[in-house]
């Protein structure tokens, strides 16, 4: 079995807990992710998100760059086991000398400031895959859903997430931006994205694109999740959406592996198996009591087994579906 994962939190997490003088790295820590238990999770690639709050952030491209010197800092002091990617050679080469391999990833497009020039630095810095918002709007569009008025105690957070952004849109910039994208190589991710951009992408776009860690709306109707109609457009193009495992996402009941199984058996009835990866958003979600981290994946593979899913489906569904797509968009 091999693990491509196409999101996860982890160096904000082992950052914060270096400025609150706290000792985490990346080869044994308490959290979902760390060299040991993908090892034993058995994986070949994973996505490291460099996640930066934008809505009210005074410094979000600071706090952007000291991300990624903790990303490369810590693949620096764990070379023996993991290595970066930046092209689709990369992570075959990585895999014939027996290496793990991490991809840079920015989880708010925003970091630009609204020019081109940032946006080809980051792809210098090494960045390969952007999602394109996060929950606030930013210079290329807006969040799938409508952000809470902190003022506003009547909306909890629950009736936040189902409340589906339908009508704002990419930005003019917003499609300068990921044209460039394109041009560049880096792969466009549309998690966090609100419909209606969701379908600018698609429309002002040729090559595969990815919902890096989103799930199914029809399944579980949170705005986060994609509608069935955009499934089956991201499947036309080739792209891939990422089984994401935060309980919110999967079901009302605790998001367990058989409500993530229902999330695929959808994707699968709607717009067959090729659509499907996996994008756990570890460590950027409450600890869950199964699939609680990345040394637990065979758990999924088992259950996916037991409902009459091939070895080649799997296969599909944990890699090799994700990987068609960095071969086709990586430089």
């Amino acid at each position: 079995m091999k693990v491509v994962d196409m999101h996860c939190d982890t160096i904000s997490k082992l950052l914060r807990a270096e400025d609150e003088g706290n000792i985490a790295n990346l080869r044994d820590n308490d959290f979902d992710i760390d060299i040991k238990k993908m090892i034993k999770g058995d994986y070949l690639l994973q996505n490291f998100a460099m996640f930066v709050p934008y809505g009210g952030n005074p410094n979000p491209e600071k706090d952007c760059l000291r991300l990624i010197d903790k990303y490369y800092r810590e693949i620096e002091a764990n070379i023996d086991s993991i290595r970066p990617v930046f092209s689709y050679q990369d992570i075959e080469d990585n895999m014939n000398e027996g290496k793990m391999s991490a991809m840079l990833t920015l989880e708010e497009g925003g970091v630009v400031f609204n020019d081109l020039a940032m946006l080809r630095n980051y792809y210098r810095l090494g960045v390969r895959m952007i999602t394109l918002t996060w929950n606030f709007p930013n210079g290329i569009g807006y969040p799938n859903f409508v952000p809470k008025d902190k003022a506003d105690t009547s909306i909890d957070r629950y009736s936040m997430l189902r409340t589906v952004n339908e009508t704002d849109g990419l930005t003019p910039f917003g499609i300068e931006y990921i044209k460039e994208m394109e041009r560049l190589g880096i792969i466009i991710d549309v998690s966090h994205l609100g419909d209606k951009g969701f379908y600018d992408v698609f429309e002002n776009t040729t090559k595969p694109f990815v919902a890096s860690h989103s799930n199914a709306r029809s399944v579980q109707g949170v705005a986060r999740n994609l509608k069935d109609d955009m499934i089956r457009k991201l499947a036309s193009r080739g792209g891939v959406m990422g089984i994401n495992y935060c309980t919110d996402f999967i079901d009302d009941e605790g998001g367990s592996i058989e409500g993530i199984i229902k999330h695929i058996d959808h994707i699968v009835s709607i717009a067959g198996i090729d659509c499907i990866g996996l994008g756990s958003d570890f460590d950027g979600i409450k600890k869950r009591d199964e699939l609680s981290d990345a040394s637990k994946m065979n758990d999924l593979r088992v259950a996916l087994a037991k409902h009459g899913y091939s070895g080649e489906d799997i296969d599909k569904i944990f890699y090799k579906n994700v990987l068609r797509v960095y071969k086709e968009v990586l430089r």
